[in-house]
């Protein structure tokens, strides 16, 4: 296998909305923020959903990459429950092999509510259910062993049991790529990521923001000063003003497209992070493998959701 996922199995429920129900429910625009069940049906009962998909971070690159012909494997954990089969299905429908058997379990598989704004902004409400109880005995050491790359969310990293499953993973695993996520997850793990992006990754992403604010800068030049020193992959992503990646002393920007029909830019990172690895393992050179970056994203974000077909 190519690449390996591993993330938090989540149910995408797409709804549109104005801006003042992101106010009027104290949500902030364009973030993540974890909810309970109650919260979440609470914020879906007044709303209208405009489609459902299986979603998660890494679960929408790697089937970004499995639409580009890769190999591709995913692990992520679902409740043997309606939405659990739905997820299942969607992977496979997508040529995804999934890693995971599942069964009865005490909490419902994790659903993420995307609320869309007219700017095309989209704000999270997550209730990871029983995705953010991965443990150890979840992850296939042979899929691991099998796979090129494995390529891990910063959404499912937290203390205790995921971070067993992350340590099992990257202790067998050939070579690691992991995304930051999201700013909420690096200013939650600051030291905790840190020492993953100096000491057990080999590619990360990331976008401006959230590599700023993990080495606590309000300047990019610091970031690509500290880039160089880690001798690794660094891959940031930066709106408008286009993607860049390190590595060692070389520094390779790229252009975003311009003049795009913006609809929706959920998954923009996802597909970005697909159009990257899938030249990283099929020998493209950085620039090459940014271009192909570039291109996902910008073909997802004018659609709604984070699938291109």
């Amino acid at each position: 296998m190519k690449i390996l996922g591993i993330g938090n199995a989540i149910v995408d429920v797409i709804c549109k909305v104005e801006d003042n129900f992101i106010t009027d429910n104290g949500l902030t625009k364009s973030t993540m923020k974890l909810v309970d069940e109650a919260e979440f049906k609470k914020l879906l009962s007044s709303l209208k959903i405009e489609e459902t998909v299986s979603g998660g971070s890494v679960a929408n690159s790697i089937v970004g990459l499995s639409q580009l012909g890769n190999k591709v494997g995913f692990i992520g954990k679902v409740n043997e429950d309606d939405l659990g089969g739905k997820y299942e299905e969607g992977l496979k429908k997508e040529s995804v092999e999934y890693f995971y058997s599942k069964k009865k379990e005490e909490l419902p598989t994790g659903t993420c509510l995307i609320l869309i704004t007219p700017d095309s902004e989209r704000t999270m409400c997550t209730f990871l259910g029983i995705a953010g109880k991965i443990n150890e005995n979840d992850v296939d050491i042979n899929a691991v062993k099998n796979s090129e790359i494995i390529f891990l969310e910063g959404y499912l990293w937290d203390e205790g049991d995921p971070k067993k499953a992350f340590n099992k993973a990257i202790e067998n695993s050939n070579k690691v790529a992991m995304s930051l996520s999201d700013l909420f997850c690096v200013e939650r793990h600051k030291p905790h990521f840190l020492d993953l992006v100096k000491n057990k990754l080999d590619i990360i992403f990331a976008n401006e923001q959230e590599a700023l604010s993990l080495i606590d800068t309000k300047n990019f030049d610091e970031v690509i000063s500290f880039s160089k020193q880690l001798e690794k992959t660094i891959v940031i992503t930066r709106g408008e003003k286009g993607s860049i990646s390190i590595q060692k002393n070389e520094v390779v920007e790229c252009n975003s497209k311009k003049d795009l029909k913006i609809v929706d830019l959920t998954g923009a990172g996802d597909l970005f992070a697909a159009g990257f690895l899938h030249g990283h393992v099929n020998n493209l050179s950085l620039k090459e493998s940014l271009e192909k970056g570039t291109e996902m994203s910008s073909k997802i974000i004018q659609k709604i959701g984070a699938r291109l077909n």
